[in-house]
């Protein structure tokens, strides 16, 4: 059992950056950010492979959301940058028994309790 803890999210303002992270409590392969809205559905955000040849985005993190991971600590990172209101929501990480990158959510096996982000304008 694999066990996920974020942290890095809180207010900030519009086109200001945060840095989250995911501290995994063992070995993971595929890693994935995801996020959701009030009243809305989650979405994918970004994901990367095992050992990170394979990367995707959302078309809404595209250019301003950088995916990245450190094994040796067992920790995935999501530098936000420009942040925008739309991008207000809680964010989890999740990680795949798979080396695999994925953006579907029912690829994934284990989830992190989640962290707020507020971009305030």
């Amino acid at each position: 059992q694999v066990q996920l803890v974020e942290s890095g999210g809180g207010l900030v303002q519009v086109g200001g950056s945060l840095r989250l992270s995911c501290a995994a409590s063992g070995r993971t392969f595929g890693m994935g950010w995801f996020r959701q809205a009030p009243g809305k559905e989650r979405d994918f955000v970004a994901s990367i492979s095992r050992i990170g040849g394979s990367i995707y985005y959302a078309d809404s993190a595209k250019g301003r959301f950088t995916i990245s991971r450190d094994n040796a600590k067992n920790t995935v990172y999501l530098q936000m940058n420009s942040l925008k209101p739309e991008d207000t929501a809680v964010y989890y990480c999740a990680a795949r028994s798979s080396w695999g990158s994925s953006p579907y959510g029912s690829d994934y096996d284990y989830w992190g309790q989640g962290t707020q982000v507020t971009v305030s304008s």
